[in-house]
């Protein structure tokens, strides 16, 4: 059976992930290669459902909750999308994964990491990414960029940045000792950091 890559795309918002994700795609396509291009949430009829749900609820979704959405967004996302595109011996290439939980929910909201890991390993079937490319950027930057596309802002995008603090610091720790992971510098014109990601991810596949 063939069996393709899994490619995740992190950081924190106005990084600059769904740019990437395109031109990521363009750079493989233009070589030939099977490119499946998803995100999270949103990636199946389920996701977009929870993502509606979570960026236009009037009544604060409380923090578990929160998390467990997104775990439902993602257990969906596996069974229905990745999983049988990996079969198939795809590229797939997601905007958000598990780290993002980790680093949001976790690190963000201060809940049981711990627990985040199981669930999320449970939710993906215990399948791992081949590269995280995870887009670095100051939280002030992204904070900036955040605001100047005058668009309406998601329940993360309204938090202070104190809370992408947290959530900066969090990716920091969460990828500082993991091996399958490229660390690209979001500050640098999109041109650039999109060579360095297509470079980096034609050395895995």
């Amino acid at each position: 059976m063939q069996h393709g890559r899994l490619i995740t795309i992190e950081g924190i918002d106005g990084s600059g992930k769904s740019s990437v994700a395109q031109c990521l795609v363009k750079c493989l396509e233009e070589r030939g290669h099977t490119v499946l291009l998803t995100k999270e949430p949103g990636g199946t009829e389920l996701g977009g459902t929870l993502r509606t749900i979570l960026h236009t609820q009037k009544d604060r979704v409380g923090d578990v909750a929160e998390f467990l959405l997104f775990a439902a967004d993602r257990a969906q996302h596996f069974e229905q999308i990745i999983i049988p595109a990996l079969a198939k011996g795809a590229i797939v290439i997601s905007d958000r994964m598990a780290d993002s939980s980790l680093a949001y929910q976790g690190y963000g909201r201060g809940l049981d990491r711990e627990m985040i890991k199981k669930i999320n390993a449970w939710a993906m079937q215990y399948q791992i990414p081949d590269r995280v490319l995870y887009l670095r950027l100051d939280p002030a930057s992204a904070h900036e960029r955040v605001r100047a596309r005058h668009q309406t802002l998601t329940s993360f995008e309204r938090e202070g940045v104190d809370f992408w603090q947290r959530v900066s610091s969090g990716y920091e720790e969460i990828f500082a000792a993991r091996q399958n992971v490229i660390t690209l510098d979001a500050s640098l014109p999109l041109a650039s950091v999109c060579t360095q990601a297509c470079d980096a991810v034609l050395k895995c596949i």
